[in-house]
């Protein structure tokens, strides 16, 4: 059989972590090889390795994880192909039916056929980027430029997230903007925020180094970080009346060196998937706004859905991105003064697939052992 043996990291199991030999073909006719050589460890990639299960999603089988990554090409197919060997590409790893009216409507990222690179909810599982190798569609494999490293590469995809976010909420410049949790999808939406042209960029976090790492480094202009409370508020009335004194002390921040207080959101970012974050943003948000739910977490929650009616708040479902892996390309490669250094995300760096499960570890923490914070943990498979 043609083809050639390749090295990859495979999850036989709760943090069982393995490097395994697979067989990899030849590229098909549509597909372009690529040499996988920087990837970001995401959430759900965490979860995975954590519970061998994703929410609901059971791993069915040995899942090679890894799906914000980008490589170089180095076979394309004998028919040619749009790319060639040497380039430099940012993998977008969602392969949708391209036939459903969902795709026709270019919400490809909700076709119901969708199959993704490190996702257990296909079976057979859609093998992720962990490895030396991946044959993928060359449609979906977008040229960098020059100017932009493969680890940028590797961050186009948290930051399509984002955008595709941005989109959803049809963020207007002037807006006051409020992010709830942040992490690097958090702060990749404050980002865009900035870009979009917003006023005010609100942002809110359990940990008072992620809400100062965001201030710092001109993610947000105002910033909050939320104490855990003492004790927890167990009935449906105190957890609302938490979230209700929460968000009146979000909208009763002042930017520094300003008087005025930022006020109710135009746009909330929920990007925690906790029930009182969510609880918040309805509280936090004024009337018209849309509140944007990001984050995977908690699948059955109690919300004031009262309260969001009565001031026509829209609760906008996102996942993943569709359309936008081109722009955040453009974005990152742009010189935008209004985009904040979104390279400094990369906190931590893993060298090679034998180093896949220290990586995890350190992804798994909010602080690593010196006491610094991660965010992004980055895996680097050059040779």
């Amino acid at each position: 059989m043609s083809g050639t043996d390749v090295k990859a990291s495979v999850l036989h199991g709760t943090r069982d972590l393995r490097v395994d030999i697979r067989r990899l073909p030849e590229p098909a006719a549509d597909e372009v090889q690529v040499a996988v050589q920087a990837t970001g460890i995401c959430g759900s990639d965490l979860h995975y390795f954590r519970h061998f299960r994703n929410g609901p999603i059971q791993v069915r089988e040995p899942l090679t994880l890894g799906h914000e990554s980008a490589g170089v090409v180095v076979a394309v197919p004998a028919s040619g192909s749009s790319l060639k060997v040497g380039d430099r590409v940012a993998l977008e790893v969602g392969l949708p039916c391209e036939n459903c009216d969902l795709c026709r409507q270019g919400r490809y990222n909700i076709c119901r056929g969708l199959s993704f690179r490190s996702s257990a909810k296909a079976f057979p599982h859609a093998q992720g980027t962990l490895q030396e190798r991946i044959n993928h569609p060359a449609r979906w494999c977008h040229k960098l430029p020059d100017s932009l490293s493969l680890e940028h590469g590797a961050l186009v995809e948290p930051l399509a997230v984002a955008m595709h976010a941005r989109d959803r909420a049809g963020l207007k410049s002037g807006s006051t903007v409020l992010v709830l949790g942040a992490g690097a999808v958090g702060l990749l939406c404050a980002a865009v925020s900035k870009v979009a042209g917003a006023k005010t960029v609100v942002i809110a976090d359990i940990l008072e180094d992620r809400v100062k790492f965001a201030l710092d480094n001109g993610f947000a202009d105002a910033g909050h970080t939320v104490p855990i409370p003492t004790p927890r508020p167990e009935t449906v009335e105190d957890k609302l009346a938490y979230a209700q004194d929460l968000a009146e002390r979000l909208k009763a921040l002042t930017v520094k060196g300003g008087a005025e207080t930022v006020g109710e959101a135009a746009v909330t970012f929920e990007c925690t998937g906790v029930e009182s974050c969510m609880q918040t943003a309805i509280y936090a948000t004024q009337p018209g706004g849309k509140i944007l739910i990001i984050g995977m977490g908690t699948p059955v929650q109690t919300l004031p859905v009262m309260a969001a009616s009565l001031k026509e708040v829209d609760l906008v479902g996102v996942f993943r991105y569709a359309n936008t892996y081109r722009e955040a390309i453009d974005l990152l490669a742009s010189g935008n003064p209004l985009l904040p250094d979104v390279y400094k995300l990369i906190t931590h760096r893993f060298k090679g697939l034998v180093s896949v499960p220290a990586a995890f570890d350190t992804a798994a923490k909010v602080k690593d052992e010196k006491g610094d914070l991660v965010i992004k943990v980055m895996i680097d498979m050059t040779h």
